[in-house]
């Protein structure tokens, strides 16, 4: 009992967040969240490339240790000693590479086992795990940096040699996924044209509504402060939430490329329609009723089967149903609206042949087009739904009917889709955020990079 109690008294304690030092990585400072429930340590790594030195393997990766400066990374070494297979939070299992190197904790140096984890999304960029406080530490988990303890101004002076002269814009990508095509080639292009830019989850991203000081936060308490610009990327699930950030951004001063508003007009697809009649863009004809008694007059008032029928909020062609006979066009139309389901009725333009229109605006200029061509059996031409994708050279009138479009819903990025009728060319709908992938892929042309210089051009930057 008594040694168990000198032991117990020879175990210092540490708070539920410590500062670590790597010196053999190079790493100066580091927060680390102490987690006696997770096993083994770990810390934020990207950009891993194993090498061979000799007959052992090693590993190269990037650090960036700071919460709230993403744009410091530092280049990283350290000899394999394991793999392992770790599941996430989520329940999916992975291959996790493991290091081993000293680390310093207060006065104490000692080796630690670290799995290099991507932890962009979590709190803290360093996990430290009961492996590493066995016989060293006792937790309160009341209590923070009971070791050592850095002021801001220690850890800007460590980190002084990281920081870039600031030589471009700092721009926002507010999107969902950074893995998509369209959000990683907005980042390659911003990059490339010297500017910082950063991914934003829509949904880590909170805000404080004051008149004196009003903010915007990233996940565990980040302020975002200094941007130029946002790039909104807003997918339809989160349009509301994400259209108040954009808002909170405006009401900062900074530049977003797409304004909320304009974002909430082009996604309601019945007041957008309403906006292109007021105007005089030519539409297919459209109609929009409550009640199911008005049923069959609405599928006569645009000229009756095949007609198209979509969901108010559809996208990439989800949501769009062809009915083919007026039969089954009531009893599409009927079954919508027994679940309380918006939809808009509009006539089907066969001599189309499943072919439409992709034009790319920017800043009130097309700068790229392509035409889609539905599958067989298919007439949705959505590269989403299996079409195909070439590049077309369109006529004066369906140019100016993309920029007119794009300008009534003020809409700076456009994907603006037209359709090739015997009345000459129709209006289908305008998306504020238009895929890069099938576009790019069909033309040529670095759209990411007309975006970017689009903003730059705004901004009076050179």
């Amino acid at each position: 009992m008594d040694k168990k109690k000198n032991d117990l008294e020879s175990l210092r304690i540490i708070g539920s967040e410590e500062w670590c030092v790597f010196k053999e990585l190079g790493i100066p400072a580091i927060k680390a969240r102490v987690d006696s429930g997770a096993k083994t340590s770990s810390i934020q790594a990207t950009n891993l490339k194993i090498i061979n030195k000799g007959a052992q393997e090693w590993v190269k990766f990037e650090v960036s240790p700071l919460q709230e400066n993403r744009s410091i990374a530092i280049e990283c070494q350290a000899r394999l000693v394991d793999r392992r297979m770790v599941k996430s939070s989520s329940g999916i299992s992975e291959e996790r590479l493991v290091i081993k190197t000293p680390v310093t904790i207060g006065d104490s140096i000692f080796d630690i086992e670290l799995t290099l984890a991507n932890r962009d999304t979590m709190e803290f960029r360093m996990l430290l795990g009961r492996e590493a406080l066995n016989e060293r530490f006792i937790v309160n988990p009341a209590v923070s940096y009971q070791l050592q303890s850095f002021e801001d101004k220690e850890v800007n002076d460590k980190y002084a040699p990281y920081f870039k002269e600031k030589t471009g814009l700092k721009i926002a990508l507010l999107a969902s996924n950074p893995l998509l095509y369209s959000n990683k080639r907005l980042m390659e292009a911003a990059e490339a044209r010297g500017h910082e830019i950063v991914f934003l989850n829509v949904e880590q991203a909170y805000m404080k509504l004051d008149a004196h000081s009003p903010e915007i936060r990233y996940r565990g308490g980040n302020i975002l402060k200094d941007f130029d610009a946002v790039i909104p990327r807003i997918k339809p699930a989160v349009t509301f939430y994400g259209c108040a950030l954009i808002r909170q951004f405006n009401n900062l001063g900074v530049y977003c490329q797409n304004s909320a508003e304009a974002i909430t007009q082009s996604r309601d697809k019945l007041f957008a329609s309403q906006l292109f009649s007021k105007n005089d863009i030519h539409i297919p004809i459209t109609g929009f009723a409550k009640s199911p008694m008005d049923t069959k007059d609405l599928i006569k008032m645009v000229n009756g089967a095949p007609l198209i029928i979509k969901l108010l909020e559809s996208t990439q062609g989800k949501g769009v149903v062809l009915a083919e006979t007026n039969k089954a066009a009531e009893s599409v139309i009927n079954a919508f609206k027994s679940v309380n389901t918006n939809i808009l009725v509009q006539e089907f333009i066969k001599e189309a042949n499943g072919q439409d229109i992709r034009c790319f605006v920017v800043n009130g200029k097309v700068v790229a087009s392509m035409q889609r061509q539905a599958q067989k059996g298919e007439f949705r031409a959505n590269i989403h739904q299996g079409g195909t994708a070439s590049i077309i050279k369109i006529t004066s009138d369906e140019k100016k009917l993309a920029l007119k479009a794009a300008k009534v819903l003020n809409l700076a990025v456009a994907g603006v889709d037209i359709i090739r009728s015997n009345k000459g060319p129709l209006l289908l709908e305008v998306n504020s955020s238009p895929g890069l992938e099938g576009i790019e892929n069909a033309t040529g042309k670095d759209i990411a990079n007309a975006m970017v210089m689009a903003i730059e051009r705004k901004l009076k930057f050179s």
